[in-house]
């Protein structure tokens, strides 16, 4: 079976690895001050680098840009040190350490992120639980020493999970957790908050045409090099039984983002049974539902990466639900299920192209009721 591949200005993946008050950089101007763009070229100026566990591609459309993308990069490194859960001394790492002695005061680059997490803690009905750490650490999927831990520890660290005991001091900018052994993790909203970071940087230092590539969590930024009338660009949807690049359908995009949920990146094989990273903080373990992967379509990343995590839980009818009571806040979803079935919300059914030679299909409108 012939399986479509694209790259570069036509057609972007959106792959699997997920708001207003979302934050910004220091550095971040207002827009009546940003400079002009530079001209706009055929053929970006392009790096690529691994970090965050993943490969991060920046690609700018404008000419001599070249400081912008190292600026970037920068800017991304100083952040992913301070958020990861995986290195001692980040400044995650120190809150996790302080849970049930004190508060932590924290930087004004990682708050933002803080009261982003715990606004989808709240508002995504137990989906989404930025303080998930105590399990995603107990498993440790996607790292060298990843388990498959008793249910006896599942029982006594799911306990932990409770982003109600994360207390926040906007005045101090501080961060407690109110129990001992709790701990934040960021993974389900990091990639899309620094996302947000990057497009912001590229704006304040003449960028207005770019595709941002952290890991799968993609923004494509402006008009399309390629001169369309519209301006888009054609994003593609990542097939999740296929390797990188791989995609099911596409649909047209400008100036937002593409971040995918799903079981097939990074996962565990014990036993004869595959574990998702995708943990549920209401069991302590992998998400058991149908689902194979949700592609959500929104404004700002930070939004895309939350409700990704959020709608996966959810399920397809729930997660559905879900999706289409935000389409006039501009988001939208495409679903993926096991048995190779696909569901799009709404707002996107006139948007979206399924692929005749993929081997998906789409799914009965019954499977929705």
């Amino acid at each position: 079976m012939k399986l479509r591949k694209w790259i570069q200005l036509g057609l972007i993946m959106a792959l699997v690895v997920p708001l207003t008050a979302c934050g910004q950089n220091k550095s971040t101007k207002q827009a009546s001050s940003r400079p002009k763009p530079t001209k706009v070229i055929q053929t970006p100026i392009e790096d690529t680098q691994f970090m965050m566990g993943t490969v991060v591609t920046l690609r700018v459309y404008n000419k001599g840009q070249d400081k912008a993308v190292d600026g970037a990069f920068k800017l991304l490194k100083k952040e992913a040190k301070e958020v990861t859960t995986n290195a001692k001394g980040s400044e995650i790492d120190k809150v996790n350490d302080a849970a049930g002695k004190h508060p932590v005061v924290v930087s004004k680059d990682v708050y933002p992120i803080l009261k982003k997490a715990y606004y989808y803690s709240k508002n995504s009905d137990e989906s989404f639980d930025m303080a998930i750490g105590s399990i995603t650490q107990l498993w440790r999927i996607g790292f060298s020493d990843a388990r498959v831990p008793s249910q006896s520890e599942i029982n006594t660290n799911v306990k932990l999970v409770d982003y109600t005991k994360v207390k926040l001091n906007d005045k101090k900018r501080s961060v407690y957790l109110e129990k001992k052994g709790m701990k934040l993790d960021l993974g389900g909203i990091a990639k899309g908050y620094m996302t947000d970071q990057v497009r912001n940087y590229f704006l304040d230092h003449g960028v207005s045409t770019a595709i941002i590539d952290l890991g799968g969590n993609i923004y494509v930024m402006g008009d399309s090099p390629k001169g369309t009338k519209s301006g888009n660009w054609t994003v593609g949807i990542q097939d999740p039984k296929q390797s990188r690049g791989t995609s099911i359908g596409s649909l047209p995009a400008k100036n937002m983002s593409i971040v995918t949920s799903g079981i097939y990146e990074r996962f565990l094989r014990k036993n004869g049974k595959v574990y998702s990273h995708l943990m549920d903080p209401k069991t302590g373990a992998p998400f058991q539902n149908n689902l194979m992967g949700v592609s959500i379509i929104s404004k700002k990343s930070t939004d895309g990466d939350g409700l990704s995590t959020a709608t996966f839980d959810k399920g397809l009818k729930d997660g559905m639900k879900y999706i289409n009571a935000k389409a006039d806040e501009g988001v939208g979803a495409v679903f993926i299920t096991k048995d190779k079935k696909v569901y799009v919300s709404n707002n996107l059914k006139k948007k979206f192209s399924l692929f005749s030679d993929t081997g998906y299909k789409y799914g009965p409108v019954s499977d929705l009721k």
